[in-house]
């Protein structure tokens, strides 16, 4: 049984006071609709002032219910809704509820040699903000909001109830990480519970199976929570793909494309990344797959470089691959940033096509939710015929089973895989 440390019996316990709250009418129908977020603009009327992390409970006009949320004054979401239209009580057993069913979906991920997903995909799971996932033993929460930390108590001991691990690693978002006044004491890394046999901390890196394969992430330094998770279903299409194939991997980070290619039977394969830890990386967990014979036999090169000129380059050098992966990072942060995303998609286009072999396949996806799926495939599209190569699409998808969607804005996943002649 793991023990829940210091750091989480001094937080705060949630106020038992409820905040009051009416909205205006198109944030009522959003409610009603299943968006998770109330905004500071929307309210109308409010009982007091609340601190991070209070319920507030939202009324309609007729004063009944809508739903109940955590409160946050230090963002323009202002209220995270937990549940709406049935009143509850939100406590441990609540927390355990929700946990007990995120965990139903991804079980059939346990029966596919796979112990390395998300567990807890934020609203989509109805916890708005927190975000879990496991890495076999080690498991990480991430917070996108002060709002959680006095209920971290709960979240935790309701985790320990469905789960079984090692290590509990807490992770904390840029800006909330800024936010130390409300962390009481707090901080990026840290361990809050810890089987006593384990020590606190995971020691070294830590292995996880994802789909048979071995990958190693950094749950405490790493990006995101140390590696991501969401393209496990289309690397498991690459590797049904590569057998014979030559693969290019841009934008590789820790080589996840790159090493189910290989498992697939690529004999070529190239990961380019700017970051050089990453392509590092890479090479271990090429290392880690050694008693995977396709993988042992494949041949590997990795290139620490800037994607477009690593594009570039290897056209000079007229290399053609079978296989080009296109994954880049978000390129839009907010809306005004769209039109430059859509331009730099449809140059990754055009690059990727120039090194692509005729009849070879384009993998392109975007992670950019403020662009949407409807712009992407146009961009990419657009950028082909103008490359006097139109694709011939195989396939289009989206969202990971341990990754749902259950609001429009909650989309940000998006991939092609296509021919080009």
């Amino acid at each position: 049984m793991t023990e829940i440390l210091p750091a989480l019996s001094q937080l705060p316990s949630p106020s038992t006071q409820r905040i009051a709250l009416r909205i205006t009418a198109p944030a009522e129908r959003a409610l009603k609709q299943g968006h998770p977020w109330i905004f500071d603009q929307s309210i109308t009327e409010q009982s007091h002032k609340g601190a991070p992390g209070d319920l507030a409970v939202i009324f309609d006009d007729k004063r009944r219910f809508l739903g109940v949320g955590l409160y946050d004054p230090t963002s323009p979401i202002r209220v995270r809704v937990l549940q709406k239209i049935k009143p509850a009580t939100i406590d441990n057993n609540w927390f355990h509820e929700k946990i007990k069913t995120a965990d139903a979906i991804r079980a059939p991920l346990r029966k596919q040699e796979t112990d390395g997903y998300r567990l807890i995909h934020g609203e989509n799971d109805g916890l708005p903000g927190l975000v879990i996932d496991r890495y076999a033993e080690t498991f990480v929460l991430k917070l996108y909001t002060p709002a959680w930390v006095p209920h971290l108590k709960d979240v935790c001991a309701a985790l320990q109830q469905t789960q079984h691990f090692d290590h509990l690693i807490l992770r904390l978002s840029r800006t909330l990480n800024k936010q130390a006044d409300e962390l009481h004491g707090l901080t990026d890394g840290m361990t809050l519970t810890a089987s006593p046999d384990k020590g606190q901390t995971p020691e070294g890196l830590v292995l996880f199976k994802e789909n048979g394969l071995t990958f190693e992430c950094d749950p405490i330094n790493g990006q995101k929570t140390g590696f991501f998770l969401d393209q496990r279903e289309n690397r498991e299409r690459v590797r049904d793909m590569s057998e014979g194939k030559s693969v290019l991997n841009v934008f590789s980070y820790t080589g996840g494309f790159s090493l189910y290619a290989a498992d697939g039977g690529a004999t070529e394969v190239v990961s380019v990344d700017f970051s050089t830890p990453a392509t590092q990386a890479t090479l271990r967990n090429i290392q880690h797959n050694q008693n995977k014979p396709n993988v042992k036999n494949a041949k590997f090169e990795t290139l620490d470089q800037d994607a477009f000129e690593a594009l570039m380059q290897m056209k000079a050098e007229k290399r053609q691959f079978d296989i080009v992966i296109l994954d880049p990072p978000m390129f839009a942060q907010n809306q005004s940033q769209v039109e430059t995303a859509l331009a730099a998609y449809r140059r990754l286009t055009h690059l990727g096509l120039d090194v692509l072999k005729r009849g070879g396949i384009l993998v392109q996806a975007s992670c950019s939710s403020r662009v949407s799926t409807v712009e992407f495939f146009d961009a990419i599209h657009r950028s082909a015929r103008e490359t006097g190569r139109p694709l011939e699409e195989i396939e289009r998808t989206g969202h990971a089973l341990d990754h749902p969607i259950t609001y429009k804005e909650g989309a940000y996943l998006k991939c092609l895989f296509a021919t080009a002649p």
